[in-house]
């Protein structure tokens, strides 16, 4: 059975964080950073609150092609730190790619290599690709993509009743499945503890377990 989660941002605003525990949401994804200089002004409430209200918590990164993707991951990893970094039972690290910020495709995968590999290292995790197909079909055909297949993603689709997964994936870990844009009849009922819409997530199980369950190897 999926697990169910959300992903906010300071488009949430102030999130009560006990009220969203015990609307049955497990886990959250936050903004932390974007850029090199960034800082989503909301995750240094978010981050420690998830934490306290018992939610699983992830951080995310909004990555720009173009700029120094070293010095992004830097940026990223520095910022989660100072807030006493990733716990062993935390989600992993995630790049969130949606934009070529200017950059050819070519440009913007190999940025996207560069980021994750320093971040691997500095995070001592493996991490995660946020996408959502309109944008990675640029990316999908590029042979150098073959080895992101590897790392577990988290792809954005409202469109279907289970989500298309990208090139080279053959599998989803999390899928953002609304940006509860619809309201009222139809619509999704608000998650207690934020005003107004936020994105809905789930979270295939077995992916869920392996990434948040500490390694016992020695």
């Amino acid at each position: 059975m999926p697990i169910p989660g959300i992903d906010v941002s300071h488009f949430q605003g102030a999130v009560d964080w006990t009220q969203v525990a015990g609307s049955g949401v497990a886990f959250c994804f936050m903004k932390a950073t974007q850029g090199t200089g960034d800082v989503d002004p909301c995750f240094k409430d978010n981050w420690p609150g998830s934490f306290a209200a018992g939610l699983t918590r992830g951080a995310y990164h909004f990555g720009l092609p173009g700029i120094d993707a070293q010095a992004q991951a830097q940026f990223f990893f520095d910022t989660v730190t100072r807030l006493n970094g990733l716990a062993p039972d935390d989600l992993p690290p995630v790049l969130d790619i949606e934009t070529a910020n200017g950059a050819d495709a070519q440009t913007t995968l190999q940025w996207v290599l560069d980021f994750t590999t320093r971040a691997d290292k500095l995070f001592g995790r493996q991490t995660m690709i946020y996408t959502d197909n309109g944008f990675w079909q640029s990316l999908a055909a590029l042979p150098g993509c073959a080895p992101l297949a590897a790392r577990p993603l988290w792809i954005a689709d409202y469109d279907a009743g289970r989500p298309a997964v990208p090139s080279p994936w053959q599998a989803w870990s999390c899928w953002q499945y609304s940006d509860d844009s619809v309201t009222g009849p139809g619509g999704l009922p608000r998650v207690p503890g934020i005003n107004g819409p936020v994105d809905r997530d789930w979270f295939q199980s077995a992916a869920f377990q392996s990434l948040t369950t500490p390694s016992t190897a020695s």
